[in-house]
């Protein structure tokens, strides 16, 4: 099987005074083989073979159609595969009580999916409450998120369609990190946002990332985000893996369908080394 590793996590860097993980501790996903067919029989993905490694971040880039979002939903065990396996934390996703699976991933999705009849701060207490967290335990996580994701704390009792979208966002980031899951699925999390609100994200992401270290798999149609954010770019075309690399590597590549996403942002080496550098001085 072939595997496309970069690095290990250093871990929980300072950021939370409290322990609060109710999920896997190990953060490593594996495909082994999958396929994954509708119940039509469409094929979808065809012998996928890929690891992601703990504490990292993942892009997964393609077309529309080429089986992105159907990746995401098998590590979340919404999907099961035909054939192969996905591994959570080493473990088949067929062997999880699906429940307690998908409680322990935080998902983000793109229209954010906010409970209207929730305050902020509510909807972002949801999965401590289903996992009977304590009232203070879930008060303190809700504060320390809210300062983490840069949500005034007066915003906790405010109304979901008070907030415009990119606060709507942070809530939805926030309410993904809640039980402090050791692996995050983000599906076009920052497609719908203006290009200004979509970089201060991006930001605040690598802030977020840096603090938490976790393993982060996140769907984009965009390359730019991909290289923006993501410690290895995996290049998805009709349910097939054809490239996996370093953002820097990827830019490198000779790879034509990796080279006309590139050509078609209009991203270069020089780019690239310019905007990680800002973001490291930010």
């Amino acid at each position: 099987m072939s595997k496309c590793l970069v690095r290990r996590s250093a871990g929980l860097d300072g950021c939370a005074s409290v322990a609060w993980s109710n999920g896997p501790v190990d953060g490593a996903i594996e495909f082994a083989g999958v396929s994954y067919r509708t119940p039509l029989g469409a094929t979808v993905l065809d012998g996928l073979s890929l690891s992601i490694e703990t504490g990292e971040v993942l892009a997964l880039v393609g077309r529309s159609g080429a089986g992105k979002t159907t990746l995401l939903k098998l590590i979340n065990g919404l999907l099961v595969p035909s054939g192969g396996a996905v591994r959570v934390a080493g473990r088949d996703t067929r062997e999880w009580d699906p429940v307690q699976l998908r409680r322990s991933i935080g998902y983000v999705i793109q229209d954010v999916g906010l409970l209207p009849h929730l305050s902020v701060a509510d909807n972002i207490a949801v999965v401590p409450r289903l996992q009977r967290w304590r009232p203070e335990q879930v008060a303190a996580r809700v504060t320390e998120l809210m300062r983490l994701t840069n949500l005034p704390p007066s915003f906790g009792e405010r109304w979901p369609d008070e907030l415009s979208g990119g606060q709507r966002q942070r809530v939805g980031v926030a309410r993904a990190l809640a039980a402090d899951p050791a692996v995050v699925l983000m599906d076009e999390p920052f497609g719908a946002l203006d290009p200004l609100t979509r970089a201060e994200l991006h930001a605040e992401f690598r802030t977020v990332q840096t603090a938490l270290r976790k393993t982060i798999v996140i769907v984009t149609h965009d390359m730019g985000e991909a290289l923006a954010l993501a410690d290895r770019i995996a290049v998805v075309d009709d349910g097939a893996l054809v490239s996996c690399a370093s953002a820097e590597a990827t830019l490198d590549t000779e790879q034509p369908l990796v080279r006309r996403l590139l050509d078609a942002g209009i991203f270069s080496r020089e780019r690239w080394r310019t905007e990680r550098s800002s973001a490291k001085r930010a």
